[in-house]
């Protein structure tokens, strides 16, 4: 175990270095998202850190004012993508799609940073290219391993980038799927990104969506994992900073809103959908301050709602549970004070989590079969972000009365 403090609070800006930080939204002190709670461990105390955020005026970039030790969260992590069946299928067809449109063979190179249990990377190695993960989870990387796909237990910057060349690994894709709003140190990642790629190549980034985060009160994707979150001019001024430029942009529904970036080396044109997203960024005023100064009290409206619709359920007799044993879960329980009073248990895929307890709440994560058998009358979505999915799954539940309540962006029940 590291000798070195807990957290850090950052001085200047995670990206510029600037200092003129804005504040967004404080959600007081909570406990690490993902640090789900054995049995044997549910009377020990939980550490507890600042959740609070502020906006760059220098380069747009919301953040977090305070990093805890990335060892604490990233070590042995819970999460493993391959659960969802439709981000699993999505990230296999990004691969075909990238192996078509680039040419790439069996001479090719394809790296992921964070690429957790190989559900990206399988789709590349099926096609005959050959892949590395990296990934500093030692659980998730034996997942991956235990796939086929060759995982470097390590977390990426400058450091491992260089001794990457070294062993003469050049890419032609690098992935970074949901990681960079991770990474305290952003510039030293981007940098070993740009380190790492062949000329030609293209890095294919995916971060949360800032618009889709502000617009849609998606204030439970506030965690102390996600470090920071992005819009395209945020995102274009990182890049820029280490020669690298960005040269397209897509948006998909996953996660509440995501942002695809692909990153290739100065020169590159933009593409005509890059140079609109910014245009319409500015247009919104998303580079600007005052377009952040609702955002506290709407997330106040919106969990006071969601707190006083469930509480009147089980005031009148109502059975309910949750679903999702998710990150953005355990900060929408914390922050709305949803615990043991209201919710019975929260049921889950995940073999993983299955046993363990949610940090802050305590509440037991049992298999989503428990839904089924216990048949509480309302089930909190926290996993909003995979409704379709999850609700589907869940035909033989609502069929027999259960009913789910979606928390995000309104709260409504189906």
């Amino acid at each position: 175990m590291s000798d070195a403090p807990a957290t850090t609070r950052i001085t200047g800006c995670r990206s510029c270095g600037g200092s003129h930080l804005a504040p967004v939204l404080s959600l007081g002190e909570t406990p690490l998202a993902n640090a789900l709670v054995p049995a044997e461990r549910l009377g020990d105390p939980e550490p507890r850190y600042p959740l609070a955020l502020v906006f760059c005026r220098d380069c747009t970039l919301l953040q977090l004012t305070v990093s805890v030790r990335p060892d604490l969260m990233f070590s042995d992590y819970p999460y493993f993508s391959s659960v969802s069946e439709s981000f699993t299928a999505a990230a296999r067809a990004l691969a075909r799609r990238l192996v078509a449109e680039r040419g790439l063979g069996a001479g090719a190179q394809v790296v992921e940073i964070a690429s957790n249990d190989g559900y990206l990377l399988q789709g590349y190695r099926a096609l005959g290219v050959p892949v590395l993960g990296i990934d500093p989870a030692a659980n998730v990387a034996r997942a991956a391993i235990a796939a086929g796909v060759p995982t470097r237990i390590a977390f990426f910057g400058r450091d491992l980038a260089d001794a990457l060349a070294a062993e003469g690994i050049a890419a032609d894709v690098i992935h970074a799927n949901n990681v960079l709003a991770h990474v305290p140190d952003l510039n030293g990642v981007v940098a070993g990104m740009k380190r790492l790629l062949k000329p030609g190549g293209v890095c294919v980034i995916e971060v949360p969506y800032a618009r889709d985060f502000v617009e849609k009160c998606e204030f439970d994707t506030i965690y102390h994992e996600h470090l920071c979150y992005f819009s395209g001019a945020a995102l274009d001024a990182l890049f820029a900073r280490h020669g690298l430029v960005l040269a397209h942009v897509e948006t998909t529904p996953f996660h509440g809103g995501t942002l695809r970036a692909f990153a290739a080396h100065a020169g590159t044109a933009q593409s005509a959908a890059a140079a609109d997203l910014l245009a319409d960024e500015r247009r919104l005023g998303m580079t600007d301050e005052p377009y952040y100064a609702s955002f506290a009290a709407r997330v106040e409206r919106l969990t006071a709602t969601l707190a006083r619709v469930l509480r009147d359920l089980k005031a009148g007799g109502a059975r309910i549970a949750a679903y999702g044993a998710s990150a953005k879960g355990a900060t929408l329980l914390n922050y709305a004070g949803l615990g043991a009073d209201v919710i019975d248990f929260i049921a889950d895929r995940s073999p993983a989590k299955q046993g363990l307890h949610g940090p802050g709440t305590k509440l037991p994560i049992v298999p989503p079969e428990r839904l089924l058998e216990a048949r509480p009358d309302y089930t909190l979505l926290l996993t909003w972000n995979f409704a379709e999915e999850i609700l589907a799954q869940q035909a033989a539940y609502r069929a027999a009365g259960g009913r789910f309540v979606i928390p995000v962006p309104e709260v409504r029940i189906v």
